[in-house]
């Protein structure tokens, strides 16, 4: 499998910025290398075309979170089952963090680590609102990009082997801000159900 995804970078790499497209595209609903493999190597040779780069990982990343969500819902269980065969019990999972987070859970899916593409099938599937899957993707894919792009844009070398702490340690920022949120505005709900229920 490593050669496999060896011989695939380097093809999108072959390629250039349509291969980072292509790569970004796929890679948000088929097994394929990260992008972000190629976004770095793109990022260090040329610094100042580094925002383009996150730009085109953004966009082409959205557009194939949005076909994964095609495949979702006019595939089905089946279509993840098959794609998915040795990750296919993470359904429930996902679909146990959409019942308790939302559009908030795409977004994780699509800055952190976690596999985004199970995201973009299952929101298909799970029949998500598509306006708020395409949004959190949109945000989710553009935060992850830019912010490896603009660190390697100032840093260079030098913080390419702190890549995956930097976006860890944004990630734990930005979960516990969306956390925060997400309880103030069930609390809020809370009340406003309480002083409904006190009028009638």
């Amino acid at each position: 499998m490593h050669e496999i995804f060896v011989t695939m970078n380097n093809w999108f790499q072959a390629m250039g910025v349509q291969g980072l497209a292509i790569n970004s595209c796929v890679e948000s609903f088929f097994l394929v290398p990260p992008p972000d493999i190629l976004l770095i190597a793109m990022d260090l040779a040329k610094p100042e075309k580094a925002l383009y780069y996150a730009t085109v990982c953004t966009i082409a990343s959205a557009v194939g979170g949005a076909i994964g969500y095609l495949i979702g819902k006019f595939g089905g269980r089946p279509v993840f089952n098959f794609l998915f065969r040795k990750n296919h019990d993470k359904f429930d999972a996902v679909e146990k963090m959409y019942k308790e987070y939302g559009s908030f859970a795409v977004f994780f899916s699509a800055f952190t680590p976690i596999p985004y593409k199970i995201f973009t099938i299952a929101s298909g599937i799970l029949d998500m609102n598509f306006i708020k899957f395409f949004l959190a993707s949109f945000v989710g894919r553009g935060a992850r990009f830019f912010l490896v792009s603009i660190v390697l844009m100032f840093f260079g070398e030098t913080v390419k082997k702190y890549l995956e702490l930097v976006i860890l340690a944004v990630t734990v920022l930005i979960v516990l801000f969306c956390v925060v949120i997400y309880k103030k505005r069930h609390s809020l709900i809370r009340v406003k159900e309480e002083v409904d229920n006190a009028d009638n």
